[in-house]
């Protein structure tokens, strides 16, 4: 799987933004095949930074209702990426 493949996009929350600021952690929407060795090599491919530690979390997709059809948003998967003290990712650099 290329890098581009393994990060879809990252998240951006109030509580994500918190956790930038004070922990140095940085947090990603990855494809659910991802594994977090792969996440760990992508983010330092994509990002030219050093990453010491990943932890993902399986989210399930919630129910929604338009009139009587039911439905669910899509499963996804998140990983939480913690960075070596003196890196930091430009693209949440203006939050």
């Amino acid at each position: 799987m290329d890098a581009r493949d393994v990060l879809i996009r990252p998240l951006i929350t109030e509580k994500s933004t918190e956790l930038i600021s004070s922990q140095n952690k940085y947090t990603f929407i990855v494809d659910l095949r991802a594994n977090k060795t792969q996440i760990k090599q992508a983010v330092e491919e994509i990002f030219k930074v050093k990453v010491v530690k990943v932890n993902t979390v399986r989210m399930r997709g919630k129910l929604r209702r338009q009139g009587l059809t039911e439905g669910r948003t899509s499963d996804y998967k998140k990983a939480i990426v913690t960075l070596a003290a003196g890196h930091s990712i430009e693209v949440f650099e203006g939050l």
